[in-house]
């Protein structure tokens, strides 16, 4: 048997899996990704969000959904928000309960999941979502809620 026959088949199988590895859309980590419950967080976060599919990150405790421009992105392991008189946005959904507290840019929403340690951080471009960053929220509300509670709660 020719061995080139073989060689393009291999070849035609395996470009498609290295080409989703091509290019991972760069993230800074959270100063506390390492935490371990990270990963539970993590690996709970949906494969599409907002009719986006996930995409290859390049760093620990990190997700990203989207082409390259207005990518919605995931980081666990930031600073827990502390007591505050922010106004919490309370998101229920059928994988569990979150509160989010929202930051508004020129260009995006931050929200950082509150009451839980290690915190989870969405940041949406508002082109995506400025309307419907509940309906987001809600896909993530369940993973956020993985994290250990830490008392705190929304009034």
């Amino acid at each position: 048997m020719p061995r080139t026959p073989l060689l393009l088949g291999l070849a035609a199988l395996i470009a498609p899996a290295l080409a989703g590895c091509a290019s991972p859309y760069a993230v800074d980590p959270a100063p506390y990704a390492g935490d371990p419950d990270c990963a539970r967080v993590m690996l709970a976060a949906p494969d599409e969000l907002g009719g986006l599919e996930k995409r290859t990150t390049t760093s620990q405790a990190t997700a990203a959904w989207g082409g390259d421009e207005a990518v919605i992105v995931a980081r666990c392991g930031v600073e827990p928000p502390g007591p505050t008189t922010d106004e919490c946005l309370a998101v229920e959904s059928t994988a569990g309960s979150q509160d989010w507290i929202l930051t508004e840019t020129d260009d995006a929403w931050v929200a950082t999941a509150f009451g839980r340690s290690p915190a989870l951080e969405v940041t949406v471009p508002k082109i995506r979502a400025d309307e419907a960053i509940g309906d987001l929220l809600a896909q993530l509300s369940g993973p956020a809620s993985l994290a250990p509670a830490n008392g705190l709660e929304c009034l």
